[in-house]
């Protein structure tokens, strides 16, 4: 089985207009787990500390997925995009070529909790058509095995194709685990992979097989080969799991632009101050 490699906490960051949040990976402790760039948790019971959102930005060459649990997100875009995603959705956003777009917070019983993972592209895939997919949470198909809920946004999981169509071989899993339950998958061995646990704790080994916990706000990136059981105490866990095949290129990557290159991301800047970003 899989053990646990690495273990870190997210650290408190700012972005967009000030929006308080807890950066997982794409920090200082954890750069990226290749193809995963960032990992954000956003959110509290406070509108103050998300309510100014993330006004209009650009992005190019990788892909943005926000899964959202509670509250809403109004979303628009330079190409004319714009739609509202609630507690249970998520929005698979392809950047590609460029596209300058606002995810503003709106008020849903005065709350707001999600997650949003950037995944890189290949460099033959940087400059593709950009795309969203608004994935509803009745399209995100569920299934159970021995006391854990899968709910299966990409990829497939536990007899389960997920909801969104992705360009790069990569699974991403909302996991619901019961009291004193387990849950275990199978992982292609050259895949990379980590569990965020935002509820609860799981306990997995290290590679001694020493007992490791990861406790909600951890994170743990899960190394080695087989699969990967991980098992909850009396009060459960929920916990996202991603796991996806390394691109194995180099990474440029500043601010909203994310590319092979320092000139490639000189050239989006560039783009972008000449109004050029869209439709590259």
């Amino acid at each position: 089985m899989r053990y646990i490699g690495k273990k870190v906490t997210g650290m408190p960051a700012t972005d967009g207009a000030g929006v308080k949040l807890k950066r997982v990976i794409g920090s200082p402790a954890l750069d990226m787990i290749d193809p995963f760039l960032m990992l954000d948790e956003f959110g509290s019971d406070d509108p103050e500390s998300w309510i100014a959102g993330f006004p209009e930005h650009p992005h190019r060459g990788f892909e943005t997925v926000t899964i959202m649990l509670d509250g809403r997100v109004k979303h628009a875009d330079s190409v004319g995009n714009q739609g509202v995603i609630e507690a249970g959705d998520v929005q698979w956003m392809t950047a590609g070529s460029g596209i300058i777009h606002s995810e503003m917070p709106e008020r849903a019983d005065g709350r707001l909790h999600g997650f949003q993972l950037w995944v890189n592209l290949p460099g033959k895939l940087k400059m593709t058509s950009p795309r969203y997919q608004d994935v509803r949470a009745s399209r995100i198909a569920s299934a159970s095995l021995n006391g854990a809920t899968v709910r299966v946004i990409a990829g497939e999981g536990f007899g389960v194709k997920g909801a969104a169509d992705t360009l790069m071989p990569v699974r991403l899993l909302d996991v619901a685990i019961g009291a004193n339950a387990a849950f275990e998958i199978d992982v292609p061995d050259e895949h990379a992979c980590f569990v965020y646990v935002y509820d609860g704790e799981v306990r997995g080994t290290d590679r001694n097989g020493k007992p490791v916990d990861i406790a909600s706000g951890s994170l743990g990136v899960l190394v080695g080969t087989q699969g990967v059981r991980l098992e909850a105490g009396e009060s459960g866990a929920k916990l996202l799991f991603a796991d996806g095949k390394p691109i194995r290129e180099p990474v440029a990557r500043y601010g909203p632009f994310v590319m092979n290159t320092g000139e490639e991301v000189q050239k989006a800047f560039e783009d972008y101050s000449r109004g050029e970003l869209v439709g590259v």
